[in-house]
């Protein structure tokens, strides 16, 4: 049997010069990723979203480099074809070039995807070019809202909606590209924003609250299948409503447990030899 083709910085690219849209979607786990390979998606993000789809916390903030690592591994084990991002959680890449390059070496050696992911626009310009040049490991740019920095921004807010944050987008995306970043995360930021930063820089963007003019689109897993409750934001869209569904199973269940119709003896249970069960009793 010959092994599925895995798909590459340079697919991606090819992508973007053809016009063709590229999809992403997080996923944290070996069966999620099985599910999402199949599927025909181009990239898995390992986010630092993990934090709070799937650890409880109410921001990325708490997610280590050993959480990227442990649910990388995972996702690693049920992927043939698709790139695997792995993020690059708070406080792994601020220090120095040195540590970045350390924390980038580990998720790809130890967690193994095939590129890192970093928040950030012209201040992390040295991180970026350090890791991709000195490293060789390719890397995903991430500018507009970034939630590490979510303190610091006063909350989930739209960036780029003022003349000096909107030049400072554009300026960063430029940047990037130039430290050798192989593709761009813009993350809520006006739709005619995104549009003028797909249009002037030559690598893939991914939108995430951008609009439909990115080069691609990248939801968290749990909001697209509707697996995740309470708040949605305005740019989610749910194909599903998992939610809903584990529910009524659960309910079923236990319905089932409690009046006795679960298990039954003829679907759900094992038999022993007649002769050794009068030896028993």
């Amino acid at each position: 049997m010959v092994k599925e083709r895995k798909i590459t910085v340079l697919d991606l690219q090819r992508l973007k010069e053809k016009g063709d849209k590229i999809s992403m979607i997080t996923a944290y786990d070996y069966p999620t990723a099985q599910v999402v390979d199949r599927a025909g998606i181009e990239i898995i993000l390992v986010g630092d979203s993990l934090g709070n789809a799937v650890l409880g916390y109410e921001n990325t903030v708490p997610v280590r480099v050993d959480d990227i690592i442990y649910h990388a591994k995972a996702v690693m084990r049920g992927v043939k074809r698709t790139l695997v991002v792995g993020d690059m959680p708070f406080m792994s890449f601020n220090v120095s070039p040195e540590q970045a390059m350390l924390n980038a070496g580990r998720i790809m050696k130890e967690g193994g995807t095939d590129v890192v992911k970093l928040e950030g626009g012209r201040e992390v310009a040295d991180v970026v070019s350090a890791i991709v040049n000195r490293c060789g490991i390719p890397v995903m740019g991430h500018i507009g809202l970034t939630p590490q920095r979510v303190s610091q921004l006063g909350g989930f807010k739209v960036q780029g909606k003022d003349l000096a944050k909107a030049k400072k987008a554009i300026d960063d995306a430029k940047i990037l590209e130039e430290a050798g970043a192989f593709a761009l995360v813009l993350e809520c930021i006006p739709h005619q924003l995104a549009k003028l930063i797909t249009e002037q820089v030559s690598i893939p963007t991914i939108g995430i609250g951008a609009g439909p003019c990115c080069d691609g689109q990248v939801l968290v897993f749990h909001d697209l299948v509707g697996w995740s409750a309470g708040f949605s934001p305005k740019f989610v869209k749910r194909y599903q409503d998992l939610n809903a569904i584990i529910s009524e199973a659960l309910l079923t269940y236990i319905d089932e447990v409690k009046s006795g119709s679960f298990p039954t003896l003829d679907e759900h249970s094992f038999t022993m030899n007649e002769e050794i069960l009068d030896q028993l009793q």
